[in-house]
C-alpha cells in the first residue's frame, strides 16, 4: 500500500500526461514556453482571482508574495506555529520576524481569536495555513487585517481546491500562495507553485520579483530570484487538470467515509467547519500512543506519516522568536497527530484495512 497513489494517477491520465510532455519537447520552449501562460489563465479562472503567476515552488510563492510587501528589518508577520518549515522560514529570508499565534485544538488552523492581540506597530501581514486541506477563517481574518490595514497572505500549499463559504482557497485575501508539489492535490512531477492576487500593482510586483526583478530585459527595477515554473511542469499540471474535479469529489468521499468509519471505534477526528470543506491534503487523525499505532501499522504494511512532529517555535531555527510554552495547542497536536494513506484513487480495500488497523491498534493502545 502507498501512502500517497501516484502510480495509479499516471496510469489513468498517462496519454495526456506523455502527450502534454511531448509537446514541450517538440517545441523546446522549457522556460516560460506556452504551457505556462495557459496554466496561468486557466488556475485564475479556476479560483476566480484576476492574477495568477506559476513560480518555482510553493515556497518561493510565499516569499515572492512577501518581497512584494516591501517589507523593512524589524516587521512582522503573524502566523501558526503549526505547519511546515517554510512558511517562518520564507518570512525570515525576507527580513520579517515571525510572530507566532497558536491554533484551534479541533482544526488545527490558526485561532483568530488569538490573532489581534499579537499585532504591534511593526505588523505587516498575516499568513494563516489552511492545513491538511481546510481554509482557515478567512472572512474572521480578513476583518481583523482590515481593521489594521495588514496584508494577508494564504499559505494553501495543501488547499487548492478547497472551498469557504462557497469560494476558492487562494482567491479570499491580498495574496494566495500554492504548492504543486508531487503529494499536494493538484501536483507536477517535480517542484511548482502558484501566487494568486487581485490587486494589479502587487501582480506586476510579483512579475518582476519572479525574473530576478526584471520590468523589462536586463532592467533591474527591485530585487528578485530566479522563481519560474519551467514549462514541463506547466504541462504536467495542465494534463491533470482534466481529472481534477473527480480527484477531489473522490478525496471528499473518501475523508467522509474515512471519518465515518473511525468515529465508529472511538478515533478523535479533525473537525470541518460547516461553512467550508477539506480536500484532505492529508488525512489526519488524533493518535494516542502514536509511535505504537504507527509500529502497528507499519506491521501490517500499512504507511503512516506525521504533519508535524514539533511546531515551529520549538525548533532551534526559530525557537528565538517564541516562548516554549506560547502555544500549548500547537505542541499538544504534534504530539498526536497522525496522517492515514490518502489519495484520490485509495482503493475502498485499501482503506478498510487502514480502518480497521487503526481501530484495532488505538483500541489496544
Amino acid at each position: 500500500m502507498q501512502f500517497i497513489d501516484l502510480k495509479s494517477q499516471y496510469a489513468a491520465l498517462k496519454a495526456d500526461i506523455d502527450a502534454r510532455i511531448q509537446r514541450v519537447l517538440d517545441h523546446g520552449q522549457y522556460i516560460m514556453g506556452p504551457e505556462v501562460a495557459e496554466l496561468e489563465s486557466r488556475l485564475a479562472a479556476y479560483t476566480g482571482a484576476k492574477h495568477c503567476l506559476t513560480v518555482a515552488s510553493g515556497t518561493e510563492a510565499l516569499l515572492i508574495a512577501l518581497m512584494a510587501l516591501d517589507l523593512e528589518p524589524g516587521d512582522e508577520v503573524i502566523t501558526t506555529p503549526f505547519t511546515f518549515a517554510a512558511t517562518a522560514e520564507m518570512i525570515v529570508l525576507a527580513g520579517a520576524r515571525p510572530v507566532f499565534v497558536d491554533i484551534e485544538r479541533d482544526t488545527c488552523n490558526i485561532d483568530v481569536s488569538l490573532v489581534e492581540a499579537r499585532i504591534t506597530p511593526r505588523t505587516r501581514a498575516i499568513m494563516p495555513v489552511s492545513l491538511y486541506g481546510q481554509v482557515a477563517d478567512m472572512d474572521a481574518i480578513n476583518a481583523v487585517a482590515a481593521r489594521h490595514e495588514l496584508a494577508v497572505i494564504e499559505d494553501a500549499a495543501q488547499s487548492f481546491g478547497a472551498s469557504y463559504r462557497d469560494r476558492r482557497s487562494c482567491n479570499l485575501s491580498t495574496f494566495g500562495c500554492t504548492s504543486f508539489f508531487p503529494s499536494k492535490p493538484l501536483g507536477c512531477y517535480g517542484d511548482g507553485g502558484a501566487v494568486f492576487t487581485n490587486d494589479d500593482r502587487l501582480a506586476q510586483a510579483c512579475r518582476e520579483i519572479r525574473v530576478h526583478g526584471q520590468s523589462a530585459r536586463y532592467t533591474h527595477t527591485r530585487l528578485g530570484v530566479g522563481g519560474r515554473m519551467d514549462t514541463l511542469q506547466c504541462a504536467v499540471v495542465l494534463a491533470k487538470l482534466g481529472r481534477f474535479e473527480w480527484e477531489l469529489e473522490q478525496r471528499k468521499t473518501l475523508g467522509e467515509r474515512y471519518g465515518r468509519l473511525l468515529a465508529e471505534c472511538g478515533v478523535q477526528l479533525l473537525a470541518v467547519r460547516a461553512d467550508r470543506d477539506c480536500v484532505w491534503a492529508q488525512y489526519t487523525v488524533f493518535a494516542p500512543d502514536r509511535a505504537a499505532v504507527q509500529e502497528k501499522l507499519k506491521r501490517r504494511g500499512i504507511p503512516s506519516a506525521v504533519h508535524y512532529p514539533r511546531p515551529l517555535h520549538l525548533q532551534p531555527a526559530y525557537a528565538a522568536y517564541a516562548a516554549a510554552d506560547d502555544c500549548p495547542h500547537s505542541v499538544e497536536a504534534a504530539g498526536r497527530v497522525l496522517s492515514l494513506p490518502m489519495s484520490a484513487d485509495l482503493s475502498i480495500a485499501h482503506q478498510d484495512l487502514v480502518v480497521a488497523a487503526v481501530c484495532e491498534s488505538i483500541a489496544s493502545a
